[in-house]
């Protein structure tokens, strides 16, 4: 809704002076610059509910800088803010601090998100819940100074999208936050990450950032989430990309008639979705896919490149739905990250790297064997020899490859062979590609039947997976628990004192 300028004017005055006192209560008055984020950032959502070290993930992927999703209220008509809205996690050092100092000591940051498609359902996104905007504000700071950072993300979605009210509140509670900030000589930037169409933003997207605007609150990355388009059409997720951001880029020029064409492509923001999205496999977002949108949003220049989620990035559920812990796509651990990640200094193409996969799973008899192919593929860069080698095979279970090496791109035949000593069951093999620039591992499932071998029963290991304190797997024979959480950790090689112990054959 729009207002007459001297009419804004009063409100805004009446408001700040809400918020000023909220902000004091909160012991925020005071503060401090926080490190800027580069002008072109990577920055992938992290799953925050998921009892996960935020951290971990972020030394283990190679993302400096992640998004933290979400911050809402516990319950409709709360102006407490708690992570996902939780009153277990409330905003303080206590919540997830002393992993976001770890990642801020490294060089990175974290962009606390508010929001979130639960929270925009559910009545609980802070502005949707609170009529207040200095509470509003005040909830906004409170985020700002306990973890000192300086990007503030609004995920608005969902019922959100069409509660102009809220719409309004959240964009003066934001104007008053930039206000303060700026009289206490603290730099704050704020995003909204909206959904899309191939074209750009839908109308009630494209009203928040026109309510910005008119509320005198400033937007610096507005990120639209290419993925999720649920048109029944037929999609190149690349290309869809490209076509969304230059829809926003048309939506927002108007809206900002003194930007230069460099500066508009600046706030420009794109989410993706590795793999399948909720829609199906109709719209896949490969690896590929990622290269070609990196490559595009270099020479663009835009502000911001994202992906839903950190967990998603690895292919430990090939050809399932969609999920939150997985692409559901053959890929190896890492493979969006690495193609977005040098993305932030905004001076390099992605170096030489390379993917591997092998399909299809493999059935045998015991005492039978099975082939399958291992492909590999460049995801940057130029072409590189690929060692090969295989990983995990049980007892009564041999695996070669032939050749064990090739040239990105190039295929091999992987041969299982098995002894009638085979125990029946699943098991996880890994298939590791070896190159100077690094190496990647893709899982290969197994399935035997017959054979007098005993099986074991506990979930087999796999090395995508995470995995928490208490649970067991079953690996090479052996059942095995987790001490702590962990994953990519090889049973059998953390040692007496690591985090597998050995519980003893099966």
């Amino acid at each position: 809704m729009r207002h007459r300028r001297s009419l804004r004017s009063l409100l805004t005055a009446a408001v700040t002076a809400v918020a000023t006192a909220g902000l004091t209560a909160l012991g925020g008055g005071a503060a401090h610059a926080a490190t800027p984020l580069p002008a072109h950032v990577f920055a992938p959502y992290f799953e925050s509910w998921t009892g996960e070290s935020p951290a971990a993930l972020s030394a283990q992927s190679g993302a400096e800088r992640l998004t933290m999703g979400f911050v809402a209220t516990a319950a409709k008509g709360s102006c407490t803010a708690y992570w996902n809205g939780s009153p277990d996690t409330p905003i303080s050092s206590a919540s997830f601090g002393s992993d976001i100092k770890t990642i801020q000591a490294k060089g990175g940051d974290v962009i606390p998100s508010f929001g979130g498609y639960t929270a925009d359902s559910t009545g609980t996104e802070i502005a949707d819940s609170c009529s207040d905007a200095g509470q509003i504000a005040a909830a906004y700071e409170k985020v700002i100074t306990t973890y000192d950072v300086a990007r503030l993300d609004m995920d608005i979605e969902a019922d959100s999208l069409d509660n102009t009210a809220a719409v309004d509140r959240r964009n003066k509670a934001i104007k008053l936050v930039q206000d303060w900030a700026a009289a206490n000589g603290r730099t704050v930037q704020i995003s909204y990450t909206l959904p899309t169409t191939t074209h750009g933003l839908t109308d009630s997207g494209l009203a928040v950032l026109q309510n910005a605007v008119d509320n005198g609150a400033r937007v610096d990355v507005a990120n639209i989430m290419t993925f999720d388009y649920y048109d029944n059409a037929t999609h190149d997720m690349a290309d869809d990309t490209r076509t969304a951001a230059q829809g926003l880029y048309d939506q927002i020029k108007p809206l900002h008639p003194d930007k230069t064409p460099a500066q508009l492509w600046a706030m420009v923001g794109i989410v993706e979705m590795p793999g399948v999205d909720d829609f199906g496999p109709a719209e896949t977002f490969s690896p590929a896919n990622a290269t070609e949108v990196y490559n595009w949003a270099l020479a663009k220049g835009i502000g911001t490149l994202s992906f839903w989620a950190l967990q998603r990035d690895n292919g430990g559920c090939p050809g399932g739905p969609s999920a939150d812990n997985c692409s559901s796509i053959p890929q190896n651990t890492w493979d969006f990250t690495h193609v977005f990640a040098p993305f932030t200094s905004g001076t390099t193409t992605p170096s030489d790297d390379f993917s591997v996969t092998a399909s299809p799973a493999g059935s045998v008899a015991a005492g039978d064997q099975t082939t399958s192919t291992v492909h590999t593929a460049v995801t940057a860069g130029a072409a590189q020899k690929v060692d090969l080698a295989v990983s995990g095979a049980p007892a009564g279970v041999t695996a070669s490859l032939s050749p064990s090496s090739v040239t990105a791109g190039g295929s091999a035949t992987l041969t299982v062979s098995t002894t009638s000593a085979a125990a029946p069951g699943t098991y996880h093999l890994g298939v590791t590609g070896t190159t100077p620039s690094g190496s990647h591992t893709t899982a290969y499932d197994l399935t035997v039947t017959g054979g007098s071998g005993h099986p074991c029963t506990a979930t087999p290991w796999a090395g995508g997976t995470v995995y928490t304190g208490g649970r067991q797997v079953a690996y090479k024979g052996h059942n095995w628990k987790a001490k702590w959480w962990t994953t990519g950790e090889e049973p059998g090689t953390t040692g007496e004192w690591g985090v597998w112990q050995d519980l003893g054959a099966c």
